[in-house]
């Protein structure tokens, strides 16, 4: 048995406090293992030295393993150093190194789209590619045994199926610790994604493929919230929860017998969404939704790579909120086959939706091995030997950025239910929290439903901006 310590390195608090999901999930596989594990929150001890070494010195561990979420914040109107999330996990791992002399891991989403260039840039001595539940036990059972660690530790060639994704093991303390902060947590009911988005990164980190967990261990972990930690507002983390094959109609199926008192939102496609699926989730709990529309015309949805139409997006938002689902969207203006003509479109497109928050973003980071990154090659947007570790964004040859962040910046300017530039978002929802609200926050900017006689929080923060 080896003594582990996991430490979650991430703070960013936009939009709210993220629980540290992934640690949970490896503390639960460590432990089944038969190891002794300590989680331990970078953020949830306030970023305090002396806490990490306090930590240290009381638990003793043999192998350190750290959780680093994100890269950085993926904004690129953000300044050069605003947002470059490596540079806490360097800092924590820089700490430990002063303190003692055993293995350090690091693993997480951030990781496994970059390994090498994170490990070097951190200083770890290992890091795991891809699902972290087998690797972490393999890699602590070498360390015992030999000492000797390879610098990246490869990714399975066979990944967990959803009966082997763990239910997270949740620490008493880190739980309270997000749900006073945010009101909200996070868990999983499937991983993967079968969709081909140009830009994203989810068919490399979980595979192209849904791997759903078993509905009745879902709920258990919903059930077990509510029971042991009286939470009651749950986002579904998964990279869509509307899959095609319908898993996720079991799920909210389930959640409705259960009648466990629980809210929760989610990531959905608006590919396939219709009434009947949409009144049973909501049923089951269902509050809000965050759609992965991503482009506000049908030419700059085809340069993404979507399977739908911009009228699909609109009938989906439209259905949610006929039903009182609070919707928002995040389109991404100047991707691939971006004009000053689509913006147009896409701006007077996003004018007719209703009862809907629009986040806006300016151009796509580009990642290794995405089809982006192949586009970007072919259109000299990037060389082939450019590094694309500190983020470089995709801005389509067709579109002057200038013109249309100052388009977008104007448009928007006296919506607050239309957010844009992101550091516009940033403030507003740091007021809120300031203010005492929790959740999501982005519903707080939706004006109340036409039925509504009576408020139900929805809307009460529309003017915060300006108060």
């Amino acid at each position: 048995m080896s003594r582990v310590l996991l430490i979650s390195a991430n703070t960013c608090v936009d939009p709210y406090p993220v629980f540290p999901l992934g640690m949970a999930t490896v503390a639960a596989a460590l432990t089944e293992a038969g190891h002794e594990v300590l989680q331990f929150d970078w953020l949830a001890a306030g970023e305090v030295a002396e806490a990490l070494s306090k930590a240290l010195a009381a638990f003793g561990p043999d192998v350190v393993a750290v959780s680093i979420r994100n890269l950085d914040r993926v904004d690129s109107l953000a300044e050069s150093n605003e947002g470059w999330e490596l540079r806490g996990a360097r800092d924590v791992i820089a700490l430990l190194r002063k303190q003692m002399d055993v293995p350090i891991v690091v693993g997480g989403p951030a990781v496994s789209i970059m390994p090498r260039e994170v490990r070097a840039y951190v200083d770890a001595d290992v890091a795991i590619v891809g699902e972290g539940e087998r690797s972490i036990v393999e890699v602590v059972e070498a360390a015992a045994q030999s000492g000797s660690l390879p610098e990246i530790w490869p990714s399975e060639s066979e990944r967990l199926s959803g009966v082997g994704q763990r239910s997270p093991c949740l620490d008493p303390s880190l739980v309270s610790f997000y749900w006073n902060a945010s009101g909200i947590l996070g868990l999983q009911t499937k991983r993967g994604c079968s969709y081909h988005c140009c830009y994203c990164t989810y068919p490399g980190l979980e595979g192209p493929c849904f791997r759903p967990r078993p509905a009745e261990a879902v709920v258990a972990d919903v059930e077990r919230l509510k029971r042991d930690f009286q939470v009651d507002t749950v986002f579904f983390a998964d990279s869509v929860f509307n899959d095609p094959a319908g898993h996720y109609l079991e799920l909210a199926e389930a959640l409705a017998r259960r009648e466990l008192g629980v809210k929760w939102a989610a990531y959905f496609s608006p590919k396939g969404m219709n009434r009947e699926a949409v009144a049973l989730c909501r049923r089951a709990g269902l509050y809000a939704v965050e759609l992965g529309v991503d482009a506000a015309s049908d030419a700059t949805l085809h340069g993404m790579g979507k399977a739908f139409t911009w009228a699909d997006a609109r009938e989906a938002t439209d259905m949610l909120s006929r039903s009182h689902v609070a919707c928002a969207q995040f389109i991404i203006f100047g991707g691939p086959d971006e004009t000053a003509e689509t913006v147009e479109e896409g701006l007077n497109n996003i004018a007719a939706l209703e009862y809907c928050v629009v986040f806006g973003f300016s151009g796509i980071r580009i990642y290794p091995a995405t089809p982006l990154h192949r586009r970007a090659l072919a259109e000299g947007v990037v060389q082939k030997d450019e590094s694309l570790f500190e983020p470089v964004y995709y801005i389509s040859p067709t579109v002057d950025k200038t013109w249309m962040d100052r388009r977008l910046t104007e448009a928007w300017a006296r919506r607050p239910d239309r957010v844009f530039p992101p550091q516009r978002g940033y403030r507003v929802t740091a007021k809120l929290r300031s203010l005492g609200w929790k959740g999501l926050l982005w519903e707080r900017l939706i004006a109340r439903w036409p039925s509504e006689t009576t408020s139900d929080g929805v809307g009460d923060a529309r003017t915060v901006e300006h108060g």
